[in-house]
């Protein structure tokens, strides 16, 4: 008789720790997280992580788009060895998740970016450094060590910008580009709008910028006027003056007394998105990096043809976590087709609305090569710096190799190979 097979190291881990009354450090629920997130945050900081564009519909859509899908659990197989490793880039990963791209993470945590970089190597997933990031995209590499990192690429209206951000992605040893582009412009954010916060007017999630040498040489260069101030000058104003300050690199003082402070983040905001990028400007792009790239954002599948018709080498289905537009498809219902049309060519990765290892599942079931996690470990990164984000990832990922061991699959392979869900509506 074969023996019993043991349950995920992180699940023993958990009840044996209990045993000895010690329970985990941050609620193991994606519900109870979230709150307790809440809880921990400043409203502000709360509000940019948890919200989502105009009346959240979007974000709504993307939770109720994965219950039209239930899983099918097959009996009688052995399960007993389980791989839950995929192949991707040439790579061999230990799992199908990667940790999707946020920015100004020092609203969440004062380690930022750097504790999710360490708890990124630690746990082996990827980890996608943001371009919006709290800290520059060097001093993460160099924490992670040898640990696999892409970069996110917002295409600013400067080109001189984006080729020395994807020379630095490349030199820090990045291993894909994933260009973002659904956010050419902020979408309407109703709680930050409630809130009449921005970060980047604060001088935070700029690091990018503020650490690359194009854009600190550009600083002294003319920009349009900005609009003329409104009303007294208010304590407000000079916290967020000093915010500025502290963002730039150099002396506080000196950065207030030469106005560089100011400079940075009106550049930045004048440098940050380009909303006229075209098919035709991939081109520019795909001549300036040896670097695999992929087009996050996209929901129809014309457009994922058109990726790989422009020698992309990937699609990443995403709304952007329900943020930009307010009623659009939910991504899991924009995956079927995609992967329809792309047919094998390319991989297709998804993020938005991934909140545990049922949905990352689901989207494998239904074509999804990786899946990106988003919110959810910044929930952790919140409650108990990376710490959290180990727990939270670890959980996932034990979560992941159990629902595919009861579902009769043992190994993301099989999870691939069809019948492993069925519309809602079948059941």
């Amino acid at each position: 008789m074969a023996e019993p097979s043991a349950p995920p190291a992180r699940q023993s881990e958990i009840y044996l720790a209990g045993v000895r009354g010690v329970h985990p450090t941050i609620p193991v629920d994606s519900e109870q997280l979230e709150m307790a997130t809440r809880v921990a945050l400043s409203p502000e900081a709360f509000a940019y992580l948890a919200g989502g564009a105009g009346g959240e519909s979007t974000m709504r859509a993307n939770h109720e788009a994965f219950e039209r899908w239930r899983i099918v659990p097959r009996v009688l197989r052995d399960v007993s060895r389980r791989d839950i490793s995929i192949e991707l880039f040439g790579r061999r990963l230990p799992s199908p998740v990667l940790l999707s791209p946020v920015g100004v993470m020092e609203l969440f945590h004062p380690d930022a970016d750097l504790a999710v970089a360490r708890a990124a190597a630690t746990v082996g997933v990827p980890m996608v450094f943001s371009n919006q990031a709290s800290v520059p995209m060097e001093r993460c590499a160099a924490a992670m060590g040898d640990a696999l990192r892409w970069f996110q690429l917002y295409w600013s209206s400067d080109d001189e910008l984006v080729e020395s951000l994807v020379a630095r992605a490349e030199r820090c040893g990045c291993e894909v580009l994933v260009v973002t582009l659904d956010t050419t412009m902020l979408g309407w954010r109703t709680r930050d709008l409630d809130l009449a916060h921005l970060p980047f007017l604060h001088g935070k999630g700029i690091a990018q910028y503020t650490s690359d040498p194009v854009f600190m040489r550009k600083l002294d260069e003319p920009l349009p006027a900005p609009p003329a101030p409104e009303g007294t000058v208010t304590l407000a104003a000079l916290r967020a003056l000093l915010a500025m300050a502290q963002a730039v690199p150099g002396s506080t003082l000196t950065n207030l007394r030469t106005g560089r402070a100011r400079a940075a983040v009106r550049r930045f905001v004048a440098t940050y998105s380009r909303s006229s990028l075209t098919w035709k400007d991939l081109a520019w792009l795909r001549a300036r990096t040896k670097l695999p790239i992929v087009l996050k954002g996209i929901l129809h599948p014309d457009d994922a043809h058109m990726a790989v018709e422009h020698g992309m080498d990937g699609v990443f289905v995403s709304n952007h976590g329900g943020r930009q537009v307010d009623g659009s498809v939910a991504a899991l219902d924009a995956l079927v087709a995609v992967v329809d049309a792309v047919h094998d060519r390319v991989p297709v990765l998804f993020d938005s609305g991934v909140r545990g290892a049922a949905d990352v599942f689901r989207a494998i079931a239904l074509g999804a090569r990786a899946v990106g996690l988003g919110r959810p470990y910044l929930y952790g990164l919140a409650l108990v710096g990376e710490q959290g984000v180990r727990e939270v990832v670890a959980n996932l990922l034990a979560e992941l190799e159990l629902t595919m061991a009861l579902s009769g699959c043992a190994s993301v392979g099989e999870i691939r190979m069809g019948g492993a869900v069925v519309p809602a509506s079948r059941v």
